[in-house]
């Protein structure tokens, strides 16, 4: 079965001409797995879409496009936000861990498991869903992304190709849920910071 290609192109039939789409997610600092991550990404270039840069993260929940103007279903606003913080504060969240697991590959993406032995991150999930519903839902899979498929190939030789690397596995904390947003007109944009919701000492 083969791999999908991202297509280097701008989709005006998704953004509708909205700049800026929104979600919850974690930012990475560890730095010997930034170190890992960006030795992986290196060595799958040729691979992978280009330019790649987006920074290394985990998607909490998909909002949609942030404070539009335009009217759609898809839009998150101000109040929906000011929403998830009120349940999130209802869970009195402590600082926890997570854990990297195995390279592994969906359809469009290359990606680095995430192990979450506590389910923190469902209950995140489900509490945010009390007040919104996400944007194209699929099982969650928590997961780092390493990059989109660049052009069409079998995904037995990606999975090859994997099951070369040696595994390593990377224990990390989680202090801050970070909302932003990236620019939607641009493929792989840069994340951008807007809230962060910190994390109680244990």
């Amino acid at each position: 079965m083969p791999v999908i290609a991202t297509l280097q192109q701008d989709y005006p039939e998704w953004h509708l001409g909205r700049t800026e789409f929104s979600l919850w997610y974690l930012e990475i600092h560890a730095p010997a797995l930034l170190a890992y991550l960006s030795q992986l990404r290196q060595q799958f270039a040729d691979i992978l879409l280009q330019p790649n840069t987006r920074q290394f993260h985990i998607t909490l929940y998909i909002c949609g496009f942030w404070n539009a103007q335009h009217s759609a279903s898809d839009n998150f606003s101000v109040q929906q936000l000011q929403e998830h913080q009120h349940q999130l504060q209802q869970l009195k969240l402590q600082k926890f861990r997570l854990k990297t697991s195995h390279i592994n590959s969906f359809e469009s993406a290359l990606f680095v498991e995430i192990e979450d032995p506590d389910q923190v991150l469902t209950q995140i999930r489900q509490a945010l869903n009390l007040c919104s519903n996400e944007i194209a839902p699929l099982d969650y899979c928590p997961h780092i992304t390493l990059g989109l498929y660049g052009h069409q190939l079998n995904s037995n030789e990606v999975l090859a190709r994997v099951a070369e690397v040696p595994k390593q596995s990377f224990e990390f904390e989680v202090d801050a849920l970070t909302f932003g947003t990236y620019h939607a007109q641009q493929l792989q944009a840069e994340l951008m910071a807007q809230h962060y919701f910190h994390l109680g000492s244990l």
